[in-house]
């Protein structure tokens, strides 16, 4: 998804009676205190009916009738899609369907419910700001991962994995549990050695061979603000070959671990 253009699409949206747009902020997030018993359930209701009691009483009844329409349709995508929510669902909908826009988020919202001429954009455009497209690098020796995320929420995974017979980086897409850089516990210690100082030897060359594939990921993957995580000599062999500057670099070997858990370590 690309949010950018998703909230210029938002931007321009302006009704007139009996056509609104209706906002959702809710917050899902199991972490949090007030959510313990999935309170999020009763936030909803309340929120679909107030507007419902509202439009009772005003007596329009064509903008009733689309209220209803999203009404439905609201509840349709949320009884789909609970059994996966993260921190947050936001939502923006109109009755004649010109307008539909449902995510669910890993970052947190304060929930709240509108039904105007226009989206209320301001909590989605704070998200944004806080969490842009991002990249994270995360090296290791002879692997070097890419994580590709947004909002908080996942969204691609690249392993680049260096075959030391043809010196050639073989490139690997989505979920991929990167391999220990030398054997298993049962390999020579002579052995991890003589990678340990060939590596040493050829990995600014390496590297740089690298470097124009990541950046080229980098730029197809827009992204705005990015991480190089890892060994502080290979990160600095990394960005020396780069055309892309790093907003950090994080000296800490989180190759191995799970992607949400990295970004979570890196970004928030």
């Amino acid at each position: 998804m690309d949010l950018n253009k998703e909230i210029k699409k938002l931007e321009a949206v302006h009704l007139e009676k009996p056509q609104k747009v209706f906002t959702m902020y809710l917050n899902t997030d199991p972490s949090d205190p007030d959510q313990q018993g999935g309170e999020w359930k009763i936030h909803l209701k309340n929120g679909l009916n107030n507007f419902e009691s509202y439009l009772q009483e005003d007596g329009d009844s064509d903008e009733k009738r689309n209220y209803w329409a999203v009404k439905e349709k609201v509840e349709q995508f949320i009884e789909e899609n609970e059994q996966n929510f993260a921190k947050s669902v936001v939502l923006f909908a109109t009755g004649d369907e010109t307008v539909w826009f449902a995510e669910r988020f890993q970052m947190p919202v304060k929930t709240e419910f509108y039904w105007e001429e226009t989206p209320v954009l301001d909590q989605l455009k704070e998200m944004q700001n806080k969490f842009p497209k991002t990249g994270i690098i995360l090296t290791q020796k002879n692997q070097i991962k890419l994580i590709d995320a947004e909002l908080g929420t996942l969204n691609d995974t690249q392993l680049f994995e260096l075959d030391l017979d043809t010196e050639d980086w073989r490139q690997h897409q989505g979920p991929h549990r990167a391999q220990p850089s030398m054997g298993s516990g049962g390999a020579k210690t002579s052995k991890r050695d003589q990678f340990q100082e060939r590596f040493e030897a050829n990995r600014y060359r390496w590297y740089k061979s690298v470097a124009p594939k990541i950046d080229k990921l980098a730029k197809d993957y827009g992204w705005e603000r990015f991480y190089l995580v890892g060994d502080k000599e290979e990160l600095k062999d990394l960005q020396d070959n780069m055309n892309k500057e790093a907003d950090d670099m994080i000296n800490k070997n989180l190759l191995d671990h799970e992607e949400m858990h990295v970004l979570e370590e890196v970004v928030q």
